[in-house]
């Protein structure tokens, strides 16, 4: 018989979802089939799987050990070191201001992002062991293109990975981004559309009208300073949807500078060979939390802000800003 504590990351789950991480080798028609003839309990008692777990909870498993480690495949974790810029953190979530040409997540096995950096990071600073991992994997809760840097949010523990998540999904937590677009921007602009992606291209088109597969999306940006035909913009994304801040403003005539899949190609093509811009100069700069309780409530009502790159910094000074200038706008607006 192994006898299961349920701890604070284990927690708040159903147990039937616990029991699928914990025998990660078993078909889930062995989990419900030990739970019908109770050699799987919760709390001394059948249970049907639905339950939901609390902490200090006990599982029960009236099993041989040959049987529990037959359907568990235990991995050692491969480390994956990195230093990360750590812009806020608590024993619930971290916030981390992510370079340019990082994956946020894995989009193929082999690939090494930012989950495997925070997850190595979380183990050599002793902040989650090893055996943890089976029942539960810190991960972000936001996602940026691989190209685009700035602010991703971290779930650390299973509670704080949930209220980020309810937050993002809810949009009470306000995300906004620095764009260097061509043309003059003058005014604030609120902007609606329908989006459709096209999968096998990993691109998509934005439409005025709906359609067959198109998405209602809504961007909001407004100038934050303008040097000639370039200009520095501040962005609400309102809804979340794949390359939209890219796409929109490309469909209003405002490009991203150094995106050579949405921008006007002639403003890519130069930048990109004159004046060594490598990527879309697009910055997830600043996030607004709302109001909160429980594990988050001392984020509540609180500003973070991921300064800007180099290679940001650094376009903005050959297309003429002055860095004062635009950094005294911004404080404005922040503070606002």
């Amino acid at each position: 018989m192994r006898e299961i504590q349920i701890g604070k990351n284990e927690e708040n789950q159903r147990l039937d979802k616990f029991l699928l991480k914990y025998f990660n080798e078993a078909p889930s028609s062995f989990i419900y089939k030990m739970l019908r003839k109770k050699n799987i309990t919760l709390n001394n008692k059948k249970a049907t799987g639905k339950e939901k777990l609390e902490l200090g909870d006990c599982v029960k498993l009236f099993l041989a050990e040959d049987t529990i480690d037959s359907f568990r495949k235990e991995e050692t974790y491969q480390k994956h070191s990195r230093k990360l810029s750590v812009l806020y953190e608590d024993e619930h979530i971290t916030i981390i201001n992510k370079p340019a040409g990082m994956l946020s997540q894995k989009a193929k096995p082999e690939d090494i992002s930012l989950v495997e950096y925070y997850i190595t990071y979380l183990l050599e600073t002793n902040q989650l062991a090893d055996t943890q991992l089976s029942t539960f994997r810190p991960s972000v809760c936001n996602r940026l293109d691989r190209n685009t840097s700035g602010i991703i949010c971290c779930g650390k523990s299973l509670a704080g990975l949930q209220k980020l998540s309810a937050l993002f999904k809810d949009r009470t937590l306000h995300k906004y981004y620095l764009a260097i677009v061509s043309g003059q921007v003058s005014i604030k602009e609120n902007i609606h559309g329908y989006l459709a992606k096209d999968e096998i291209h990993n691109k998509v088109t934005i439409y005025k009208n709906p359609g067959e597969g198109r998405q209602p999306i809504e961007t909001t940006y407004e100038p934050v300073l303008v040097s000639g035909e370039y200009s520095l913009i501040k962005i609400q994304l309102i809804t979340g949807k794949t390359h939209q801040i890219r796409a929109h403003l490309a469909s209003t005539g405002h490009g991203i500078i150094g995106d050579s899949k949405y921008g006007q190609r002639q403003i890519t093509d130069i930048h990109g060979k004159i004046r060594g811009v490598r990527r879309q100069m697009l910055h997830a700069y600043e996030i607004v939390f709302p109001s909160m309780t429980q594990e988050l409530s001392v984020l509540s009502n609180s500003i973070i802000t991921a300064p800007l790159p180099d290679d940001f910094k650094e376009t903005l000074h050959i297309l003429g800003f002055k860095e004062n200038d635009y950094e005294s706008k911004l404080r404005r607006k922040t503070s606002k």
